[in-house]
């Protein structure tokens, strides 16, 4: 049975782990099933946020602004949750991103995890959703706030120990904890030259970029950059 683990939850500036970023990480720490400590940070994604983000969240791009950056957000995180396996709503999606983004650094990162959206959907067929905010509604499940990731983590621990108390020992092997497979490649950081080559273009053309150029990969830089030769035109040579 598990007795030890970290709940785990993500915001991002969108849905794909390839192409958006981590906006907040907010995880807690639970030991014969209770919380024992709490992890929270919000991140500088370098990028304008979607308005749609914003409106969810309630996170706004100055907030955003005075976030960590992502490296040592990451970092701290992998060192808080050391030695315990993840759990979490739909957790394989919020791994994804970490996933990502430790590929990218060469940050070692494998780790076991529960979902307890799998757990709800074989345990609890007569909620008529699955999602966090249905589940937490439904099991009057108290939060403060919604779609922030430290309520979020604090809310998928108490559904956790909920379907734990009520399952368990009936099926123990449904919360042991399983290893978490995400397959993703690394990207390359955006070359001195495709920098340039945009800086050219932003300058010359007076463009408002929603990401800052010294963050972006290869492939980011090279679709921006089409993007405005699509939109603009190439800048004339004398």
């Amino acid at each position: 049975m598990l007795v030890e683990y970290v709940a785990v939850d993500l915001e991002m500036t969108g849905l794909r782990a390839r192409t958006d970023r981590i906006l907040e990480i907010g995880a807690v720490k639970v030991q014969q099933g209770e919380i024992t400590d709490f992890f929270q940070t919000l991140v500088n994604p370098q990028m304008k946020l979607p308005e749609e983000i914003i409106s969810l969240t309630g996170i706004t791009d100055q907030m955003a602004a005075k976030g960590c950056d992502t490296y040592h957000a990451v970092q701290e995180f992998l060192t808080f949750c050391r030695g315990f396996p993840l759990a979490g709503h739909n957790i394989i999606f919020d791994y994804s991103f970490l996933k990502q983004y430790a590929i990218n650094q060469g940050i070692p990162l494998e780790k076991e995890g529960v979902d307890t959206l799998k757990l709800a959907r074989k345990f609890l067929p007569e909620a008529e959703k699955k999602t966090l905010d249905y589940l937490c509604e439904f099991l009057h499940i108290r939060r403060e706030r919604t779609h922030r990731a430290l309520e979020d983590a604090r809310a998928a621990a108490k559904l956790l120990e909920y379907l734990k108390m009520q399952f368990g020992e009936r099926e123990p092997e449904a919360f042991l904890p399983k290893p978490l497979q995400y397959k993703a490649k690394k990207q390359q950081p955006a070359t001195k030259q495709q920098k340039s080559r945009l800086q050219e273009l932003v300058q010359y053309y007076q463009i408002n970029l929603n990401r800052e150029i010294e963050s972006l990969n290869r492939s980011e830089a090279s679709r921006l950059t089409d993007q405005i030769y699509c939109r603009y035109g190439k800048i004339p040579r004398s």
